[in-house]
């Protein structure tokens, strides 16, 4: 995620880091270049004079204009949908943090009933697996590999059943629920005060569903193909209307149409899988520390690792 103070005046044209500029800039170049030569040449080619009228391309370029609007909008509701799931997993993991603190009885009369613990306490154990939760949902969404991060917030025996799990979110929250009913069988927690703990673990499940859901349903195929050819197509034909009306001014013109729809275009691209690590993807990890920082101050502890900041303005 692009993280930056909102540039005014002339420093907005110069920006370049966090723009989408990098992504387009050789299409962008060879379409300013087409539209060079076909000002040169004045729509020549081969000795063969190509008119094109600048009627199809107003048509053309107003649907064109709907059709990449209507396609971000689409991927921005999913890019808005992944923060809200990822917000309401920031919500949950604090509010079960407050339940198992709150209503979980100690172990036995000699241990303490409020933070810190003693090391090994069942109730540290099912906060730091709540924060391995956040971080393997995480690594999940992103491909890759959790375990030598997870080793910290997992008993050795879990940490080796888990190397083994299909989907290791949600084989820590089935042993979070195992947990609870542990707790519940050994009358350490109230019926009542369990099930609304349960209600929470649900809630947790949704935000995983919920962000595999927009992980492994991409908008479909046909739909980007055919914006990205249309698109295309439209820019490197456009010299070839504008050149009778406008002369040398084409490639300028050009370049500006060329760069709000390619730009639009790879936008579009960018934050229809907002789980990534692109530019202007979320800040999973930026997340998942304040999770963890937030977990183990609930649990009174003194060294917290530091929030992450931006790197060049850009934080994952």
């Amino acid at each position: 995620m692009i993280v930056r103070e909102r540039p005014n005046g002339l420093r907005l044209f110069f920006i370049i880091r966090g723009s989408i500029v990098p992504r387009i800039k050789w299409p962008l170049f060879v379409t300013v270049l087409l539209a060079s030569l076909v000002t040169i040449t004045h729509g020549t080619l081969f000795r063969l004079k190509i008119t094109m009228t600048p009627i199809p391309f107003s048509l053309i370029g107003l649907a064109l204009a709907i059709f990449i609007g209507f396609r971000n909008s689409a991927s921005y509701d999913r890019y808005w949908e992944g923060r809200k799931l990822w917000g309401e997993l920031i919500i949950m993991c604090r509010t079960l943090t407050r339940q198992i603190l709150t209503f979980v009885a100690p172990e036995s009369e000699h241990s303490p009933a409020w933070p810190p613990f003693e090391q090994g306490d069942s109730r540290t154990r099912m906060v730091y697996r709540l924060i391995a939760f956040a971080h393997a949902l995480r690594h999940q969404l992103r491909d890759s590999d959790p375990l030598d991060e997870l080793r910290e917030f997992l008993v050795e025996d879990e940490a080796a059943k888990l190397k083994l799990a299909h989907s290791k979110p949600l084989f820590l929250l089935q042993r979070m629920a195992q947990d609870l009913r542990r707790c519940l069988d050994g009358k350490r927690v109230e019926l009542y005060f369990a099930a609304g703990m349960d209600v929470t673990v649900t809630s947790l499940t949704n935000v995983l569903t919920g962000c595999e859901r927009i992980k492994n349903t991409p908008i479909p195929f046909t739909y980007n193909l055919l914006l990205h050819r249309t698109a295309y197509l439209y820019c490197f034909l456009l010299p070839f209307g504008l050149v009778d009306s406008l002369g040398f001014m084409t490639p300028f013109v050009v370049g500006i149409v060329s760069f709000t729809f390619f730009g639009l275009d790879a936008l579009g691209d960018e934050i229809e899988e907002p789980f990534g690590v692109l530019p202007n993807d979320l800040a999973l990890s930026s997340m998942c520390r304040t999770i963890e920082r937030d977990l183990r101050a609930a649990l009174e502890e003194v060294h917290l690792p530091e929030p992450l900041l931006p790197v060049n303005y850009r934080i994952l």
